[in-house]
């Protein structure tokens, strides 16, 4: 079911991430039901019926807002158990490998592991995975960091936020090649950043997001009591489209997808990147250091067959998304997904998929540090070489 009108960030409750983008078009049904098998679960269930599969948690589409993250301070510690979305299946001896995700509703983002568990090859590998929706977005970093989850696709922000809370997290590797954060605005009504002083902004009430801002606008001698904030309560996109701002803050493959899908796909934005920001990808995956120091083979399984289903998807978008909406048919509209999974594909600097792809680069974790500690976002910073290990992308 096509779902072409914006809902009002307004009537959305109030959220922040650690990254500070949207994505809509999710289910309001799932996050409900999925939080319900929690409440199972945390109940002392253990029950079948606590298990939320792709299929069972199939609602209708429609924008939500995104929950509190990381960054608004909360502590990395004991969660309950989250039920996996999806179980073992026949055949040989396979070691059970947990992944918990970024989003609690499955998204496009997802795309290249559910490829490679769809082809079978974690399966060839040995492995079973078991892809995890958190309850909310902080609980992605409290389930790596304590244990409840071997792996992650989580942002480089809550790597920094869980390990100044001194929890086992670590990149393995990198998903996106670049910082596609920055300002958007319409064509008809482009922003001019060299005249952006006493503009209105959209934006959300993150710390990472207004740290970004005060870095964009510091290149131009302003602060943020230069421009007009509008907080969104829950997506800024309906905001721009409403025309209550002169431009919004998000991503290429959120904010930009979601405009795109809405009749604007020749919006304008201005990279932070391109203005002092760390030019630091937004998204990586993650492993608990623990358990990868004790798994160091079964990590690699993992990277391998995932690159296998990442270089399958990008070969056949189409395929892919197919795939996706075959195993979460209701999570998000099959036009908004087409739409995302090409903005996201943008970011891998090419159609070849490689261990060279997710590789890191030390001095992006340095700028990324140095900017945490500047703007006060975390107490304290280590080594960036702690943050980080390209030890599954064939370099030590």
């Amino acid at each position: 079911m096509k779902d072409s009108t914006p809902t009002p960030a307004a009537v959305l409750p109030a959220a922040r991430t650690a990254v500070g983008y949207r994505r809509t078009r999710k289910s309001l049904a799932v996050i409900t039901m999925v939080t319900a098998a929690l409440g199972l679960v945390a109940c002392g269930s253990t029950s079948k019926s606590a298990v939320t599969s792709p299929s069972s948690i199939a609602g209708g589409v429609s924008p939500v807002s995104r929950t509190d993250s990381a960054s608004s301070g909360s502590s990395v510690s004991s969660v309950p158990p989250v039920p996996a979305m999806t179980s073992a299946g026949g055949g040989g001896a396979v070691t059970t490998v947990k992944m918990v995700q970024e989003w609690p509703v499955p998204d496009g983002f997802w795309i290249p592991w559910i490829v490679a568990k769809d082809k079978g090859y974690y399966k060839a590998a040995g492995i079973d995975l078991q892809i995890l929706p958190p309850p909310n977005t902080a609980a992605t970093a409290q389930y790596l960091g304590t244990g409840r989850a071997d792996l992650a696709f989580d942002t480089s922000m809550d790597i920094v936020f869980g390990r100044a809370q001194n929890a086992p997290m670590v990149s393995i590797g990198n998903y996106g090649t670049q910082n596609n954060w920055g300002l958007i605005s319409s064509k008809n009504k482009p922003l001019d950043f060299d005249s952006i002083k006493g503009k209105t902004i959209g934006t959300y009430n993150d710390s990472w997001s207004k740290a970004q801002l005060q870095i964009m606008l510091k290149s131009k001698g302003l602060a943020l009591s230069d421009v007009k904030l509008v907080i969104a309560s829950s997506d800024t996109v309906p905001l721009l489209l409403q025309k209550k701002v002169d431009a919004i803050t998000g991503v290429t493959n959120a904010e930009g997808s979601e405009l795109a899908s809405e009749g604007m796909a020749d919006y304008k934005i201005e990279l932070a990147k391109d203005h002092g920001v760390p030019n630091s990808p937004v998204w990586v995956l993650a492993a608990n250091s623990d358990w990868l120091k004790k798994n160091p083979a079964l990590a690699q399984q993992f990277m391998d067959a995932t690159l296998k289903g990442w270089q399958d998807a990008v070969n056949d978008p189409a395929g892919a998304v197919a795939t996706f909406m075959r195993t979460y048919p209701k999570a998000q509209t099959e036009q908004y997904t087409t739409i995302q999974w090409k903005d996201t594909m943008a970011l891998f600097g090419g159609s070849t998929i490689t261990p060279a792809t997710l590789l890191q680069k030390e001095s992006d974790w340095t700028d990324l540090l140095k900017a945490a500690n500047d703007f006060k976002l975390v107490k304290k910073v280590d080594a960036s070489t702690d943050y980080f290990t390209n030890q599954l992308l064939g370099k030590k």
